[in-house]
């Protein structure tokens, strides 16, 4: 009742959730950690935490199977909201991870510039690597949800690249992903 509010559904077909037998309210403004973050082997020094919005939470569970499998299971974390977003989680995330992705199918300065700014605001930009995945500034031809995601370089197995650049790891052939579609980011 405080001002107006805006949902997005984006095309295609969602995930299977079980439905809860009854509603349930959603706190505006608060996100939830879907997947904690398991024992880490490696130079990861505090793991890696990817923080989603939107309907690219599967691949964000699909890449955190891929770094799980070669002992880098991150902590997933499903924002929710846009704006408000849940500070108190953003500040979690980068106070106990070494490196924090955020993954959004908005345009560069949409959530994850609000994130990083406040992260600036608050010194923890200082002490987390911090990369956003955006969908690029680049005009994406018409072509399957599939096909475009790709494209946009929003897949799993650009996220585990995102990660393990962070983390100071170059390429994905330290991970095997071949049962992955990897394809050319423009």
């Amino acid at each position: 009742d405080e001002g107006p509010i805006a949902l997005r559904y984006p095309r295609g077909g969602g995930l299977g959730l079980e439905l809860p037998a009854a509603g349930q309210v959603l706190e505006i403004g608060k996100g939830r950690i879907i997947r904690e973050m398991g024992s880490q082997s490696g130079p990861e020094k505090g793991g890696i935490a990817i923080l989603s919005l939107g309907p690219r939470l599967a691949e964000a569970l699909k890449a955190a199977d891929i770094l799980a499998a070669h002992g880098l299971a991150p902590t997933v974390a499903d924002a929710r909201f846009a704006k408000p977003f849940d500070t108190g989680l953003v500040e979690n995330l980068a106070r106990n991870h070494a490196v924090l992705i955020t993954l959004e199918e908005g345009s560069e300065g949409g959530f994850g510039s609000l994130v990083m700014h406040h992260l600036a605001r608050t010194g923890l930009l200082d002490s987390v690597r911090f990369r956003p995945m955006t969908l690029p500034d680049i005009f994406i031809d018409h072509n399957t949800q599939a096909a475009q995601y790709e494209q946009a370089g929003l897949t799993a197995p650009y996220i585990v690249n995102t990660a393990l650049s962070a983390l100071g790891i170059e390429g994905a052939s330290s991970v095997n992903m071949s049962n992955y579609s990897t394809g050319t980011k423009p």
